[in-house]
């Protein structure tokens, strides 16, 4: 979901409006209201959901934070640092989390979603800080609309958990094998894979526009708005 700042005549209104704007949308609670509308006219374009769902999750970094060992510790404690005060509590962004990913630590927020397979439309999202798995939200981005109920997702998706849950509520899973250590795959599982890939590979255009975008919003709310 996004929108055109141009004025009236091809103005673009200087960035405190724009950032007023967006305060007023987090205050009201109302960017979910704003992308669900955005969806009902989509569907009555015709462009539903269709051919099953596509499920990834991609990092989205932030600056990060100056703090103290301190600070740190009592912001993981869910207190605010006695030492701030009301003007540097505003500047600190106390929801975003390091993570580490291919032996790179990242910090900031992560984009879960989930888009349809024949319009690549994201009909699902959750934003959560980076450390969160992405296999915690999974049944948050599941699309019961779609006319289709194959779910495909990486391999971070597959546990016990999920292959039992995913055919109890009728989804057809078409998520990646993981290889370990003792077991590496056959040619079967890896050619299974490859196909899977060919389809999954369509969410990567969705986060062309997200995936190592430096966002410099504070609070899991507003990197949603922003992202969205």
């Amino acid at each position: 979901m996004s929108f055109s700042w141009a004025e009236p005549g091809g103005k673009v209104p200087d960035t405190k409006t724009v950032w007023v704007y967006r305060e007023r949308l987090k205050e009201r609670g109302l960017v979910d209201k704003l992308f669900s509308a955005l969806l009902i006219q989509i569907d009555a374009a015709g462009f539903s959901a269709r051919k099953g769902q596509i499920v990834d999750a991609a990092i989205v970094p932030v600056p990060r934070q100056r703090n103290t060992r301190e600070e740190n510790r009592q912001i993981k404690a869910g207190d605010s640092p006695e030492a701030w005060g009301d003007n540097k509590r505003r500047q600190k962004d106390v929801e975003a989390h390091l993570t580490k990913k291919h032996g790179k630590t990242h910090y900031g927020y992560k984009s879960h979603i989930s888009v349809d397979r024949k319009h690549k439309v994201i009909r699902k999202y959750v934003i959560t800080s980076a450390e969160v798995h992405d296999s915690q939200v999974f049944e948050e981005l599941m699309d019961e609309n779609n006319s289709n109920r194959s779910v495909w997702a990486d391999s971070a998706y597959r546990s016990v958990e999920l292959e039992a849950a995913l055919p109890g509520a009728h989804y057809c899973r078409q998520i990646h094998r993981k290889p370990t250590r003792k077991r590496p795959l056959n040619e079967r599982e890896q050619e299974a894979n490859r196909k899977r890939s060919r389809v999954r590979a369509r969410v990567e255009h969705v986060f062309a526009q997200q995936a190592n975008r430096l966002v410099r919003s504070i609070g899991q709310v507003r990197v949603g708005g922003r992202l969205v």
